[in-house]
């Protein structure tokens, strides 16, 4: 158990590593001044959803090496066992979508559990960064 707690751990803080990066990296470069504001609002969304892209493959490749390595568990259901697959499944468990078609089995169900809750707050963070990104270059004109 403290293996799967390891690894929980490790994949949460480079996720949101990951996270913090793009915040920061966002909201220190925005488009040149000569852009109309709304221009940084739209690269600003589309800078979150890469971050969050990047994330969910970062746990769709921990789903796959624990799927393929003995003894944490398996994904089943309409599950091939293909990175694809994987991503699929940590799109839908990040966003808490859950469709459940494709359902853990074992310790891999752990990363699951703490993929939502983890999808959840980083959710929420992007949400409140966006809010103050608007809120400092949102103009009406």
């Amino acid at each position: 158990m403290l293996l799967v707690t390891l690894v929980n751990v490790i994949v949460v803080a480079v996720v949101v590593a990951v996270h913090y990066e793009f915040l920061s990296r966002l909201s220190a470069s925005r488009p040149s001044p000569h852009f109309h504001h709304r221009v940084g609002i739209v690269f600003g969304v589309f800078g979150a959803l890469t971050a969050h892209a990047v994330e969910v493959w970062v746990f769709a490749v921990a789903y796959y090496l624990m799927h393929h390595s003995p003894g944490w568990g398996t994904l089943a259901g309409e599950f091939s066992g293909s990175l694809l697959d994987c991503a699929y499944f940590s799109f839908t468990t990040f966003t808490t979508v859950g469709f459940g078609d494709i359902h853990p089995v074992g310790a891999i169900r752990f990363l699951t559990g703490i993929e939502a809750l983890t999808g959840l707050v980083l959710i929420t963070w992007t949400a409140s960064f966006l809010f103050l990104e608007m809120q400092r270059h949102w103009t009406v004109r």
